[in-house]
């Protein structure tokens, strides 16, 4: 048995990363906002603590430096005074404070007052033999900042002064700015906690709308208050309430609709095959061949209605048909075919066809079938004998019009608003066949294409729907003003 290769070391997730990365997520957006909030803080003061701390420490170093060549100048410059070995020596020796002074001569000897000794050593005897002009360094030994200045012939004088002072001044500082660099990070934590809290609020009722939707499927819309972003948000999610309540009470609608329309044909078609069985049952009443055929008839018409009120409500069902191909086509080409079907089910009309050529985007399929429903319905309206006008023209440069106009009693006013509308049947149009499903899909079909419908009275005295479909007038293709005879 072969063992397996181990994997690359680039491929190989470390444990420690995982998991904080994964605590990192599981943390509460609120517990992250504090988090990040104290971290800017934190780095923010930590910056301007070390600049401060810094900016101190030389400015105190600049001013021990400074007084202290000051101080070692105004010696050597200043009155001299013998000892009792009649050497001179600066009166500094004698008048100095909280300093060490010291005469370093070139041969190596050191000449020192009252106090005690300055250290001194390589660096300022070469100051006493001329090799520098002057020196200046700090003494770890003495924590003492040492400087060395030329007096007179191979002499130099040798001042130092405790550092002291000055670092317990600075300890004194950052004790300061460590303490204050805490309490704003806590004030900063406690103020981005608080911050968060108010901020975050909107998005914990967003939190609980959606919990509440999801458990109960009550789409109430969420309280708004302010202006900003999450202001916004909510009322975003608000119309998206909306939108999805509007299309629940659409599905309850067509489910309720659907089931009222179904239960009519399905108790007649029950009933009479009912009948039908019952009548070939021994010593059951028998039917004549009149009331047979005539039952077998009705069957037959009752599937035929199931049959296109089921296809009705697929269509329906298929809302904006995401899936649907829209691809170049001529909307005369569209209109004849569908003109072919009308006439072969209604052959007591005569269609009067008047069509312009309109190029557009669209599906074929669909554009067919309202074109049909709306021929079947002008047809189901006009009389034996009557003519139905159908006609297309280009209103502007980007819309034309497809109108469909019979010779039936028309569409009263009250109407027009609602024919539209699923399963709406006027009182006149109830005793007719048909689901009241046609003229909606033709709205939806419009709508899909981007374009719309309305319902008025035609010149002929009958009803008029008009279709406006966006397209162009292909240059190549046209066919002038020419009108089809019906």
């Amino acid at each position: 048995m072969t063992t397996p290769a181990p994997p690359p070391p680039e491929l190989i997730e470390s444990p420690s990363s995982g998991g904080q990365s994964g605590r990192w997520q599981r943390a509460s957006l609120r517990n992250r906002v504090t988090l990040l909030a104290a971290i800017c803080v934190a780095g923010a003061v930590a910056l301007v603590s070390v600049g401060a701390f810094l900016t101190v420490r030389d400015s105190l170093y600049e001013q021990v430096d400074q007084n202290l060549r000051e101080r070692a100048s105004q010696a050597v410059s200043g009155p001299q005074v013998l000892e009792p070995n009649l050497r001179s020596v600066p009166a500094a020796f004698y008048a100095a404070a909280n300093l060490r002074i010291c005469l370093v001569t070139a041969d190596g000897r050191a000449l020192t007052g009252p106090g005690k000794a300055p250290p001194w050593g390589s660096a300022e005897l070469a100051v006493a033999r001329g090799l520098t002009s002057s020196s200046l360094r700090t003494d770890d030994a003495t924590n003492s900042r040492v400087v060395a200045l030329p007096s007179g012939d191979d002499r130099a004088l040798v001042m130092s002064q405790s550092l002291a002072p000055t670092k317990a001044t600075l300890a004194q500082l950052s004790v300061v700015l460590v303490v204050i660099g805490g309490a704003g990070i806590l004030l900063a934590a406690a103020a981005g906690t608080a911050v968060a809290r108010t901020a975050l609020r909107p998005v914990q009722r967003l939190t609980a709308a959606t919990e509440r939707i999801a458990r109960t499927g009550d789409l109430r819309p969420i309280p708004v208050s302010g202006d900003d972003e999450l202001a916004r948000l909510t009322t975003s999610f608000n119309r998206m309430l909306g939108a999805l309540a509007e299309s629940q009470e659409q599905q309850r609608r067509l489910v309720a609709d659907a089931g009222h329309e179904l239960r009519t044909p399905l108790t007649s078609l029950r009933t009479n095959l009912e009948l039908l069985i019952a009548s070939d049952q021994p010593g059951s009443p028998q039917l004549s061949d009149e009331d047979r055929a005539e039952m077998l008839s009705d069957v037959q018409a009752q599937i035929t209605e199931l049959s296109a009120l089921v296809g009705d409500l697929v269509e329906l069902a298929r809302e904006d048909a995401p899936n649907a191909v829209h691809e170049p086509l001529e909307l005369v080409d569209v209109v004849e075919r569908a003109l072919s079907r009308a006439r072969r089910r209604a052959s007591d009309v005569e269609f009067d066809v008047r069509l312009r050529q309109w190029s557009m985007l669209g599906d074929a399929t669909a554009l067919e079938r309202a074109v049909l429903n709306l021929l079947d319905n002008a047809a189901k309206w006009s009389p034996p004998g009557g003519t139905v006008r159908v006609e297309s023209r280009q209103l502007d440069a980007g819309f034309a019009v497809f109108e469909v106009a019979d010779g039936g009693p028309g569409i009263p006013e009250e109407d027009r608003p609602h024919v539209f509308e699923r399963f709406y049947r006027s009182t006149e149009a109830r005793p007719l066949r048909g689901s009241g499903l046609g003229l909606a899909i033709v709205k939806q079909v419009a709508e899909r294409h981007g374009g719309s419908v309305s319902a008025g009275e035609a010149p002929e005295g009958g009803a008029l729907i008009s279709v406006y479909l966006p397209g162009h007038v292909d240059p190549e293709q046209s066919r002038g003003g020419g009108a089809e005879a019906g």
